[in-house]
């Protein structure tokens, strides 16, 4: 056997175990309960650009967007449509929430017989040229037709969606400012597919530096950079976890971060890792998702907090992936909500932390399972978005507690540390925690 047809049988046998696990993953999502989705539907978009990559473009936005609203790029996975990938997120239905205008890129057959974003293909990962370009003309078309702020567009995607998601951060960063890749790939992970399955399925370990490199070499760009949110289940089959641990190195790297994150926290059986810039502000983060196979986190049992739709690659792991990571970005604040749909106001987003699920629990809320499984001994997260004096005055005063003043002058991390003594002081005296 020649070498050529050596390497089509090893690229065959590998093609087989992709379909035998998307196949595998596909039949435990079928019979989920579900609930009734959202009812909007997307709408189709032409002649937006040159479109050398042939992909479709679908957008949704809500009836009436604020002015400079942002605006989210959402890539489906393999064998999706961007009709299933909304679906099973929900993206559309918290665009109408808090009032962001979403793009939802489509493969066609006619690229990849999976519909799979060729995100290890030099010719459409590549600054200006194929897919990555084409999606470049969607941004600017929503830009321009829907009035968004070209200075708050964020990508996100899932599984080849997500590595084409890093595709765009890497080869666009000067226009995204931040971006979500969930059971993706470090960008320049492959360049064949034969590549690609080997980096899907293998344990690698690059340095940080290469990864990094590969990232400033695409544009050329000098920062700043896109914030990132990774999303990897510990139990995937499909895109191994050790393509999680590249992508943080890669963007660590590219954003001058330590190795070491800043906090760990979890929440439930997840665990968060955070860093944190010269600021104090986090713009990298990774969630670990315990027991996940190759899918969407969601959580079904937050009610009307809870997006998406359970099903084939969109998985129940009692915590809402999207909501996650539109609180992260900062989508929602400062938002008017369309008058049409006062029912869908949008409400303020707190990542969890030390002090809010504390003060929380003073007052005797936080019962849902994310609050009350956070460990109060994890370090603290410093957004510079929460006063903590003020979430622990009106939590300590609901629970009948004395509430000393903090000094609203220090930094926030002092405040915060603070915070934390004062926190825990008022617990033991409420009897809710032992002295």
């Amino acid at each position: 056997m020649s070498s050529i047809e050596k390497t089509l049988a090893h690229i065959q046998a590998l093609g087989r175990k992709f379909e035998g696990l998307l196949e595998a993953a596909r039949a435990k999502g079928h019979g989920v309960a579900e609930k009734p989705a959202h009812g909007t539907a997307l709408r189709e978009r032409g002649a937006f650009g040159s479109n050398p990559g042939n992909l479709r473009m679908f957008v949704h936005v809500p009836e009436r967007l604020p002015r400079l609203a942002p605006l989210v790029v959402a890539l489906h996975g393999c064998g999706q449509t961007a009709a299933d990938y909304d679906r099973g997120t929900g993206w559309s239905a918290l665009a109408d929430r808090l009032g962001f205008a979403v793009v939802f890129p489509e493969q066609q057959p006619a690229n990849n017989p999976k519909n799979c974003f060729s995100w290890f293909l030099p010719g459409d990962i590549a600054r200006d040229q194929g897919e990555a370009l084409s999606i470049r003309q969607m941004v600017e078309h929503a830009i321009t037709t829907f009035g968004v702020d070209r200075r708050k567009v964020f990508v996100t995607g899932l599984s080849a969606g997500g590595a084409m998601a890093a595709v765009m951060l890497a080869t666009y960063p000067e226009v995204f400012a931040g971006g979500a890749i969930i059971a993706g790939l470090p960008y320049g992970s492959a360049r064949s597919v034969q590549e690609a399955f080997e980096a899907m399925f293998t344990e690698r370990s690059a340095s940080a530096r290469s990864l990094g490199d590969r990232v400033r070499l695409a544009s050329g760009q000098q920062g700043p950079w896109p914030k990132i949110s990774v999303w990897h289940g510990t139990a995937d089959p499909i895109v191994k976890p050790s393509n999680a641990e590249g992508i943080v190195r890669q963007w660590t790297d590219v954003h001058g971060l330590p190795a070491a994150p800043s906090y760990v926290e979890s929440i439930g059986d997840h665990t968060r890792r955070v860093w944190d810039d010269g600021n104090g502000d986090p713009v990298v983060e990774a969630f670990s998702i315990s027991g996940m196979g190759h899918g969407v986190p969601l959580a079904v049992t937050m009610g009307e907090e809870a997006f998406g739709v359970p099903g084939p690659f969109f998985l129940d792991a009692g915590i809402c992936s999207t909501r996650h990571i539109a609180g992260f970005w900062g989508l929602g604040e400062g938002v008017v909500a369309p008058s049409h749909a006062a029912a869908l106001a949008p409400r303020p987003y707190q990542v969890p932390d030390r002090a809010h699920a504390a003060a929380a629990g003073a007052a005797g809320a936080g019962t849902g399972p994310a609050a009350a499984s956070i460990n109060l001994d994890a370090r603290h997260d410093a957004r510079g978005s929460l006063d903590p004096g003020r979430v622990i005055a009106e939590a300590l005063k609901a629970a009948g507690l004395p509430a000393p003043a903090l000094s609203t002058g220090q930094p926030v991390r002092r405040r915060v540390a603070a915070a934390n003594s004062i926190i825990e002081a008022a617990l033991t005296a409420a009897g809710l925690k032992r002295a």
